[in-house]
């Protein structure tokens, strides 16, 4: 009976073996990670990566200063007319700003593969300021169109700054960079994914 069951449990090892043998030999490789031009393409492809949108409003005074003229007396009219009647301009204006980067101009040098390891360097961060004419409120202005033209792009312009200043709105744009590009990376079959502003030296073998 004894010799009966450890033939048995031999079979049953040698069958398990097989089967495990079997299952490692068919069982499919992994896909071979791309190579640097492969990834560089398949990061171009998003293109502008649009990373943080923010609606801003902002109160806005013009006041344009009267322009000189080559003839004195028609400075002097300038001047009395600027006096009499002064131009001015308030408002609130509305604007959807957007943050992003843009990767169309991406190369290998911007890119480093070392085995299951990726770095990549960021391009400059890039900021648009989309104005919203319908939501803009004029308050007690007396611009002409030209004048309001300046008006509103003086608003763009400090939306712009305002943007380029605020560290917490840089850094949620970049968080967000990275975490597309990790999915991007991983999904591709790396392991590590490093995002910097530089390049590090590569690492050397000790």
């Amino acid at each position: 009976m004894v010799r009966f069951l450890s033939r048995v449990l031999l079979v049953l090892v040698a069958l398990i073996a097989g089967a495990v043998g079997a299952f490692l030999l068919l069982r499919p490789k992994p896909p071979a990670l791309p190579d640097t031009p492969a990834l560089v393409t398949r990061v171009r492809e998003v293109a502008r990566l649009e990373t943080l949108q923010v609606s801003l409003y902002k109160k806005v005074e013009f006041s344009p200063q009267p322009q000189a003229t080559d003839a004195l007396w028609k400075d002097v009219i300038n001047w009395a007319r600027y006096s009499i009647n002064t131009p001015i301009g308030r408002a609130i204006v509305f604007a959807d700003v957007h943050l992003g980067y843009d990767f169309s101009g991406l190369d290998g040098s911007s890119m480093r593969i070392q085995g299951t390891r990726v770095d990549i360097a960021l391009p400059r961060l890039e900021v648009k300021v989309e104005l919203k004419p319908g939501e803009t409120e004029i308050i007690g202005s007396n611009l002409d169109s030209a004048q309001t033209t300046l008006l509103l792009e003086k608003a763009r312009e400090a939306f712009e700054r305002e943007v380029k200043g605020d560290v917490r709105l840089k850094e949620r744009a970049r968080r967000s960079a990275e975490n597309t590009l990790r999915v991007l990376f991983l999904s591709a079959g790396f392991r590590e994914v490093n995002v910097v502003d530089v390049l590090p030296p590569p690492a050397t073998a000790g």
